[in-house]
């Protein structure tokens, strides 16, 4: 039987706050960051790392060390210490608070554990042990790079656009469905990785006709190029 439940958490304009100043730490919140948090870090000391963070806007630093009371207002916490008395601390005002959080490489004191995470565009691939190996995971993790490359990111969207055109026109479930089970078999992502955008359009638009959905394959072209305006991160 599993121990946890997965799922894809939406931080996006919320507060999230970590404790610590090392490269772990650093890690934490820029995954944050990433996704659309505004992240606070609490620590004495900042890495590199963090302080480049800062420098770019992507968090805000509080030199300070934690007190109870600190996580008022957060949505999500993480912790990288090793500080047993800190960690406890923690642990308990974000159980008092009813607050996620994740004191990294504790699993005891973690009401989350944070999987390997593979990104390309939309697509996330997500690779736990449970927090027993963290170390294996990652090397799971990284031996499926090759099999995504960074072009399923563009492959997605497309997909995603497809999609929208599906249902816009009344596609049934079962028919979007096989649509899918053509597009995967299909041309598109070879071209893609080609760099071959007009012509993955081009089958991409072939295949909406078979399904009774007309769209101009420059249209097609114009719409994706629009989804892949870079994301703008708000800061804290």
């Amino acid at each position: 039987m599993p121990n946890y439940y997965p799922l894809m958490l939406d931080v996006r304009g919320r507060q999230a706050i970590v404790i610590g100043g090392d490269r772990v730490a650093a890690e934490k919140a820029a995954a944050l960051a990433a996704s659309g948090a505004f992240v606070s870090v609490l620590s004495q000391e900042f890495c590199a790392e963090l302080l480049a963070q800062a420098e770019q806007e992507r968090v805000t630093l509080r030199r300070k060390d934690y007190e109870p009371g600190d996580l008022a207002g957060a949505f999500v916490v993480i912790a990288a210490t090793n500080d047993l008395q800190l960690i406890q601390a923690v642990w308990a005002e974000t159980q008092e608070r009813g607050q996620p959080v994740n004191i990294v490489d504790v699993p005891e004191y973690c009401s989350f554990i944070l999987p390997s995470v593979l990104r390309r565009g939309q697509l996330t691939i997500a690779v736990s042990t449970e927090g027993t190996n963290p170390g294996l995971a990652k090397r799971i993790r990284q031996s499926l790079e090759e099999l995504f490359p960074p072009t399923y990111g563009t492959y997605i969207q497309l997909a995603a656009l497809a999609r929208a055109y599906l249902r816009e026109n009344g596609v049934s479930y079962d028919r979007r469905d096989d649509f899918f089970r053509d597009f995967f078999t299909s041309d598109v992502l070879p071209q893609l990785a080609k760099g071959n955008t007009v012509q993955a359009t081009v089958v991409t638009t072939a295949l909406l006709q078979i399904y009774g959905v007309d769209v101009p394959a420059d249209v097609l072209e114009a719409a994706l190029l629009a989804e892949e305006k870079p994301y703008v991160n708000h800061t804290a």
